[in-house]
Formats: C-alpha cells, structure tokens, sequence
C-alpha cells in the first residue's frame, strides 16, 4: 500500500495537511517578536565567553539543510503570483513592502541576501534554471527522508519509501567522517525534526543528534542549552515532532562555539511545515529570518580562528515544491505525482572556490562525495569522482 510521503510530519495523504487551528499572520509575528526578545535577553545574560583559537588543520565542514525551500524564491525573490493569491497570502501588503521589487536582483537580495546574494559574489550557487544551471534529486520519491538520505550518502535508496522512525542502514558522510582519525568525535548534528537521529543513525554512527525537542544529553550542557532544553516546550508548540528552527540554531551556534567541533550538520524545517499550511506570508518570512541565522553563523566562522580560512559550508534543501497554483504542480506540495519538486538548489562558500552561478546539470548524490574529497576520507573512487569540481 502506498504510504503518505509526509506522514511523519503529521500530513494527510498526497502531501496536504489536515485542517488544524493556525494562527494568523499578525498573532504569529507578534508572538515571535516578543518570544526573539526573551531569547536574546537570556542570551547576553547567560552566554559565557567564547573559547580561545584551537589548532587545526583539516578542513571543517558545515552542512546545512532548509526543508522544502524552492529554488524560485532562492533566485528570483518573492513569488508575484503567489503573493497576489489570497489564497496562500494573507497579508500581501506587508511581504510587499518588505520583499517586493521590479527588479529581479533586488527582490533575491532583499529575501535572501546572504543566501542569495552573498553566495554568489563570494562562492558557488548552483540550481538557476533561468540561467542553465540545474540540480535535481536523483531519489524518485521527493520527499524528505530520501533526500536527506541521498544528499548525506551520496546516493539513491529506493527502499527508503516513508518518512517513518526506522534507523538508516547507510551510512552517511557524517558517520563516515566520524570513523576517521581526524575528525573522530568531533562531529555533531542538530535538527529541528525528530527523524534525524533515524536518518543520521546516531546509535551505529555515535554521531550526538539534537533533534525536535531534545537536547545533547551526553553533553555537558552551558546554561544557555540548559536553558532552551528546560523551557522550550513551555511556550505554544510549533509542531509535536517539529521544534521551531530558532532553538535549532541557538542550540548549533551554542555547540560551536564551546565545542569546536570539525563538523556540523544543520537542519532546519520550518519552511516546509508552513507550506503545506499553505501559508505563504509564513513560508516567506521563514526563509528570510533563516537567512538571517546562517549570515550570522558565517560571520561567527570568518571571526574565529578556529574556522577562518579552514572551512567549507554546503547550503541545500531535501526536495523542490510545485511551480504555483497548478493542479499538478501545487506549491503546498512535493511527492511523485508533484512536477517540478525534483528541483532543488545548492550553495558553497569556503576558502579558494570557484564563484558564482555554475552552468551545467548536477545531482544531489554528489553533495556527499563532494565533502569527502575536500576532507580526503575514503567513500570509494566511484563515488569521489562524481564530486562536483569547486576549486
């Protein structure tokens, strides 16, 4: 029988969510402004000083992954058709005068500066299709546990048909650099969606995974962690298995910075969640406040020692969406019967890279090998010669 290809997000078949009580735009945003104050209020109370530069020579790796974040809105800035559609958009003025321009360029820099922008004056982007440059799934079931298997081992399972809770029997690059001598021990991984520690398989792999609402319990916890474990649940809870993206980059940024850790790997899913919603005006601040969090995560690395000059950070998303308000193409969803969805986008910022929008066709298996030449671990030649030329 064929399963829901969202089922472990709580959505109803064919990708769309039940009905559920959502607040509006205007509660939603107020809620949050008040709730980023508390939380950066705690921070300049409780966070202690950062650690003094740790030797290091081999390159570390931060991967980063947005759930369900088109490549529409990475190129090209708000959507006009979709922000037009009362439907999906409830409060078109306010995205207008926050994201809206004439101007493709503008538009992008404004939603995504960094990573729209930012990337491509200062590193690679791959995934343009206005500009030839394409990068697809190479998974047939686009949705989330097969992408996020195929980006982190750097190839296909056609086993892997739901979402549900079942431990990976690949191996992903993490456990991969997590077996050798150089960056044993040194690897962490935080997620907002619960499922990642199946995905990742932390039991085999020892790989440490904050994901959903839990923490790093065989860490010795700051206060700030501390903090966040002991009262996120306190507040309205985003989704039952979904924690909202914002303590998942506390949470990251918090472990590198009093662990310096050789690699992190990142998830954050909110934009998903508020997609198949079908909430627009969400979806899009979502993706800009994310933006938001990875600027400040590549600044924090450009000033530490540590991590300057050292490190190499892959930006991508687990699957595309529909093109718009289409039958067949809806962009409240992803799945086989969704066109378009097996588009996906990737960037790449670390030190001597090529820059700018590469032309050509890419795959998201090669995200995995990729990595593995720059950190010269063993994964097979196959497999190191399908990484994607950067230098």
């Amino acid at each position: 029988m064929w399963r829901s290809p969202v089922s472990a997000h709580g959505w109803g078949p064919w990708g769309r969510r039940f009905k559920s009580c959502h607040p509006d735009i205007f509660s939603t945003f107020v809620i949050m402004r008040k709730f980023a104050y508390l939380i950066l209020s705690i921070i300049l109370l409780i966070s202690c000083q950062d650690s003094g530069p740790v030797e290091s020579e081999n390159p570390n790796i931060i991967l980063i992954t947005l759930d369900g974040v088109r490549w529409q809105e990475v190129f090209n800035g708000i959507d006009t058709n979709l922000l037009n559609n009362k439907k999906f958009t409830k409060n078109a003025s306010m995205l207008e005068n926050m994201f809206l321009s004439e101007d493709n360029d503008i538009r992008q820099e404004k939603l995504v500066p960094f990573l729209g922008t930012f990337i491509s004056n200062n590193g690679i982007l791959i995934g343009n299709k206005n500009e030839g440059s394409n990068i697809k799934l190479t998974n047939d079931q686009l949705f989330s546990y097969p992408g996020y298997n195929e980006i982190l081992t750097g190839s296909p399972d056609s086993s892997i048909t739901s979402n549900d809770k079942i431990y990976n029997k690949n191996k992903t690059i993490l456990e991969l650099l997590n077996m050798d001598k150089n960056y044993s021990g040194k690897v962490a991984a935080f997620a907002s969606w619960d499922v990642f520690p199946f995905i990742i398989n932390d039991k085999r792999s020892g790989i440490p995974v904050s994901a959903g609402y839990s923490n790093l319990e065989d860490q010795k916890l700051s206060q700030l962690e501390s903090f966040i474990d002991k009262y996120q649940t306190m507040i309205p809870i985003f989704r039952y298995n979904v924690r909202f993206d914002l303590f998942t980059h506390i949470l990251s940024m918090e472990h590198i910075k009093k662990r310096k850790p050789k690699v992190v790997y990142i998830s954050y899913d909110q934009t998903d969640s508020f997609s198949h919603d079908g909430n627009y005006d969400d979806y899009i601040l979502s993706l800009h406040n994310t933006d938001k969090m990875m600027q400040e995560l590549w600044d924090y690395l450009q000033n530490n020692s540590y991590y300057k000059d050292n490190t190499y950070v892959f930006i991508t998303t687990d699957h595309g969406r529909g093109d718009g308000d289409f039958p067949n193409s809806m962009w409240t969803s992803h799945g086989i019967s969704v066109e378009g969805c097996e588009d996906i986008w990737l960037g790449i910022l670390g030190p001597n890279l090529n820059k700018g929008i590469i032309e050509g066709d890419f795959y998201a298996n090669q995200i995995a090998p990729s990595i593995a030449k720059i950190t010269g671990i063993n994964i097979g030649e196959e497999y190191i010669e399908n990484a994607i030329e950067i230098h």
